[in-house]
């Protein structure tokens, strides 16, 4: 699913909440089993028309995988929003 294109404002910067990007990236763990692979998260990205190298794939995951098991789960992905945030010209707020 593409992040809706009514989240991007003027700046390009498309918007979101911290809910609302958790809900998107779920619908990625493909094989279910409550943690983000690179793979995984380099389908998001392509998915959401964004062209992500698995060079790109391995800085997010290495940004935000702060136990160093390879994954992305629940407790790290407010990691994942601040690489969003400074690489994919991503805004997550609190509210939207």
């Amino acid at each position: 699913m593409a992040i809706r294109n009514r989240s991007i404002p003027n700046d390009g910067c498309r918007v979101m909440s911290l809910d609302e990007f958790k809900q998107w990236l779920k619908r990625f763990d493909s094989d279910k089993d409550g943690r983000i692979s690179i793979e995984e998260l380099s389908h998001a990205i392509r998915t959401n028309g964004r062209w992500f190298s698995r060079r790109k794939g391995k800085e997010a995951l290495g940004s935000a995988d702060v136990n160093g098991d390879g994954f992305i789960t629940e407790d790290e992905v407010e990691e994942l929003v601040e690489f969003a945030k400074k690489q994919l010209g991503l805004k997550v707020v609190a509210f939207y």
